[in-house]
């Protein structure tokens, strides 16, 4: 019997052992890797940022106060411009971006269909940034068919993709997306147009959420005789009156505090369950990008406590409060209340695989926006 215990002993002790001396190695692993990828980041010099949304002066100084070898160079734009920008100089065999920060539609239909991205995963090397359980729901999310490519870092609610005159409408009206397809409101409804990538992520909402779906996109755009323009333009009709609600707007939060009266809907109180989008929050690394070392430590960097307090302490290049990170083990107090997920709230998280196939919903917007054409 001692003998056995001795043996249990001598086993548990060097299962700890090996245990230790392995964590031992994956902590040292990792440090050799780290400095090894910076030392060579900084021989690159810099690092080219194509940024639709979260790309502003003071999140990139915040990396250069930490890493001032390391240039940051941003081109801004929408997520299509960019998207196709990056496919031509793929095809050109000139990259000359290192990381786009985007869109998760524009990331996916465009970046990850031309095969332009390289896999994610091979560069995330802080341990903090690999934790997955740092992170909203206890996991990465990767809106790609195969999880590596296009990680996404927000977790919005979705509360803005519909927005109203405060003036002419009273918000305790609506309890339910299907208000809105109401006669009364016939004529002053005003959205960006289907097919373009910026509703992208509301489209997606509408479409795969179980209690609205394509019929009611199809009803609100068949019957309502919607106003389309741009996202800047509709915020100005909607502020004029000459709209009372409007979808897809950009910009109301900026009109409010300037004394416009607009304003969103807190669809979160609404009948159907709340949409979680990526709010133009995801990230991809481009294939063949000309500083690959200075890319790894801007992604490290970025999706780190500090680079992720930095994005969720600053408004976005449209001038929309700061998103919520899904990054949970950082302060959220500076969020507006609209913009935190709320404990024991229904969420769907439209990031999901099984939501980024945008086909059958372009397909139905392409439909509907003929048979506008047709009867203007």
């Amino acid at each position: 019997m001692t003998h056995a215990r001795g043996r249990r002993a001598l086993a548990v002790h060097l299962a700890v052992l090996a245990f230790a001396l392995a964590s031992g190695m994956a902590r040292a692993d990792w440090k050799s890797d780290w400095e090894k990828t910076v030392a060579a980041a900084k021989k690159e010099g810099r690092v080219n940022l194509y940024i639709g949304r979260y790309g502003q002066p003071q999140i990139l100084a915040e990396f250069t106060k930490e890493f001032p070898d390391i240039k940051p160079v941003s081109v801004n734009g929408s997520g299509n411009q960019l998207s196709l920008r990056i496919i031509a100089e793929a095809r050109a065999g000139k990259p000359i971006g290192d990381l786009f920060s985007g869109g998760a539609n524009s990331s996916y239909t465009l970046l990850y269909k031309a095969r332009v991205l390289a896999p994610v995963p091979p560069a995330l090397i802080l341990p903090e940034v690999v934790d997955q359980s740092k992170w909203w729901t206890g996991k990465h999310a990767y809106t790609d068919n195969d999880g590596k490519y296009i990680f996404v870092y927000i977790a919005n609610p979705g509360r803005g993709s519909i927005s109203y005159n405060t003036s002419l409408v009273n918000p305790v009206e609506f309890k339910s997306h299907w208000d809105l397809i109401n006669p009364k409101w016939k004529g002053k409804v005003g959205s960006q147009p289907l097919t373009e990538t910026g509703l992208g992520a509301s489209l997606q909402f509408f479409y795969y959420h179980p209690e609205i779906g394509p019929e009611w996109i199809r009803k609100l755009y068949s019957t309502m005789d919607v106003t389309f323009g741009d996202r800047h333009l509709l915020v100005d009709w909607l502020a004029k009156g000459k709209l009372a609600l409007c979808i897809g707007c950009r910009g109301t939060e900026k009109a409010r505090s300037q004394g416009l009266p607009v304003a969103d809907f807190d669809d979160g109180m609404w009948k159907e369950a709340q949409g979680v989008t990526t709010g133009g929050g995801s990230l991809s690394l481009i294939k063949d990008a000309p500083h690959p070392n200075a890319a790894k430590v801007f992604i490290n960097w970025f999706l780190s406590r500090r680079g992720q307090i930095a994005m969720q302490s600053s408004n976005d290049l449209y001038g929309e409060p700061p998103p919520n990170s899904r990054r949970i083990d950082i302060p959220k107090d500076t969020l507006l209340p609209e913009n935190r997920l709320v404990e024991g709230r229904s969420y769907i998280d439209i990031s999901g695989s099984q939501y980024a196939d945008l086909t059958p919903i372009f397909k139905l917007a392409k439909e509907i926006m003929r048979n506008v054409e047709q009867k203007r």
